[in-house]
């Protein structure tokens, strides 16, 4: 019943937001912001509720696609009281759909051949950029922010951007929750990373005493998928001796799509409970 719920819940939310213009929830307010390329995003805020932590900041979550899942991620954090203490950003487009499918293949992408870079991909390390370089500021120069607790949610091509992000710059965020991510995409090409960020941390030159990455997987994904998401954990169980935390869980019956509306409020409760000391 309550599957059946989230699914109904989810496909209205993304069936409104087709026919939609920029979003106005109680509790939230949009940005329009550049990328140094000139590309434009529009900036989602689920503002915090309450006072400032006992950290002196609030945690903060990065959430991908934006225009699709910070609907039900804002009305998940809003419905529980213990939620409401975080900031929760949505990263989306200037577009009327719930997946702009050419700007995420490039922003979440690796390079492609010629022959295969059809939509223009590549634009994993430039859209890291943007993040780091001009979004992070101008968060943590609108709110105060616990620079300790900053996530990273992405779902699909934005899960298999929050595992690169963690291979390829480990210190932007402390937690990524990878739903559903594309592991296969390009010939696996994570796995040259994932060997380049072992032997770093190996070499003990990373420190990863609070990082954690969470592989969300749905039981009705394709085996193959469900297999190479439970593989990444097992190898990376390895590393827990250097302070990485990984973790690997099945959702009974949902399947790729309907993954990020049932899972929404245990990511934000996963994240927020996270202590560091």
């Amino acid at each position: 019943m309550l599957r059946t719920l989230f699914a109904w819940l989810g496909a209205l939310l993304l069936a409104n937001l087709a026919h939609a213009g920029p979003m106005r929830l109680d509790g939230t307010e949009q940005w329009t912001m550049k990328s140094a390329e000139g590309r434009e995003y529009r900036i989602m805020i689920s503002l915090p509720e309450g006072d400032v932590p006992w950290t002196g900041g609030y945690p903060v979550i990065y959430l991908l696609d934006g225009n699709a899942y910070f609907p039900a991620f804002h009305a998940a954090k809003r419905a529980q009281e213990r939620l409401r203490g975080a900031i929760l950003v949505g990263i989306g487009y200037p577009s009327d759909t719930p997946l702009d499918f050419e700007r995420r293949a490039f922003d979440l992408s690796p390079p492609q051949p010629a022959e295969r870079n059809t939509p223009p991909q590549g634009g994993q390390d430039l859209f890291l950029d943007f993040i780091e370089k001009r979004l992070m500021p101008k968060v943590n120069a609108r709110f105060k922010v616990d620079q300790d607790q900053r996530s990273l949610v992405g779902h699909s091509f934005g899960g298999m951007f929050g595992v690169y992000a963690l291979f390829t710059r480990p210190q932007l965020f402390q937690h990524v929750i990878a739903i559903s991510p594309s592991l296969w995409w390009r010939d696996r090409y994570l796995l040259e990373h994932e060997r380049a960020f072992r032997k770093k941390a190996q070499a003990g030159q990373l420190d990863l005493t609070h990082s954690s990455l969470t592989l969300l997987m749905g039981e009705r994904e394709m085996a193959q998928e469900i297999q190479d998401a439970r593989a990444l954990q097992i190898r990376l169980e390895a590393l827990s001796q250097y302070g990485l935390r990984s973790d690997f869980q099945i959702e009974p019956g949902e399947d790729h799509m309907s993954m990020p509306f049932r899972v929404s409020a245990r990511v934000l409760d996963e994240l927020i409970s996270t202590r560091r000391f």
